[in-house]
């Protein structure tokens, strides 16, 4: 005998602890349901590696094993779109923003399908709870602006030194890319070392991201929630200098 079998899934009310690690499955679905969307709710679950993702009620929460996470000094800023920021640049077409326009970058977001789902996760539910989120500071926006438009950008959670990449958009090509570029030029900038990605996807595995188990992931996650919150404040003169970290 080994003791208890694992359950399949915790079943949460609003204000419940989220299930010990081990406790439950991390890899096969997910690892709770319930809960609610609150800011409280949601701190508490990314601290412990746990995000909702679900297109209609009940709420799901996830853990999955193994974890994607893009280390963002093994991020590959590949030549095409080296050229492409740098000459956007030179023609001062290119302009990156932090939070400006949260709220639209969010929308945009939400009109976006994951793979074998038949609807956005990013249900009108979810998206009252990011903006809440939001403005607790815990959720920020990285934004591509193109001839003074907004073009593409992405959205991310942020817990002390912890970076969670939630969901990109582009209009226009390659928009998407240069917000991530720039995520990644900011994390380098104040001392973040991970973005994760929660999910194994080709285009992550593209600009270096890899699997590793969820436990490694998990104790890396324990020691930079702890450490202080960056500030995500750049000015357009520091994106004239983050410019050489953006195409390295």
């Amino acid at each position: 005998m080994t003791g208890q079998p694992q359950q399949a899934f915790a079943f949460l009310h609003p204000g419940d602890p989220f299930p010990a690690y081990g406790s439950v499955s991390e890899s096969l679905g997910p690892i709770a349901v319930g809960a609610d969307l609150s800011p409280a709710t949601l701190l508490a679950a990314y601290r412990r590696g746990i995000f909702p993702w679900y297109s209609a009620p009940p709420i799901l929460w996830w853990s999955p094993d193994p974890r994607m996470v893009l280390p963002v000094g093994q991020f590959r800023l590949h030549a095409s779109l080296r050229k492409s920021i740098a000459r956007l640049w030179r023609q001062n077409r290119l302009e990156i923003r932090v939070d400006s326009a949260f709220s639209t970058v969010l929308r945009h977001c939400a009109r976006i399908y994951r793979p074998g789902q038949n609807g956005s996760w990013i249900v009108p539910e979810m998206q009252a709870a990011y903006l809440a989120f939001h403005a607790a500071g815990h959720v920020h926006s990285v934004e591509t602006w193109l001839d003074g438009e907004l073009a593409g950008g992405l959205y991310f959670v942020n817990i002390g030194q912890a970076v969670f990449g939630e969901s990109m958009f582009a209009l226009r090509t390659d928009a998407s890319k240069i917000a991530l570029a720039a995520l990644v030029a900011m994390c380098r900038r104040l001392g973040v070392e991970t973005i994760d990605c929660q999910q194994n996807t080709d285009h992550l595995a593209f600009f270096g991201g890899h699997e590793i188990p969820r436990s490694a992931f998990l104790a890396g996650l324990q020691r930079s929630t702890i450490q202080p919150q960056p500030s995500w404040r750049f000015a357009p003169g520091d994106w004239q200098r983050l410019h050489p970290a953006l195409a390295t």
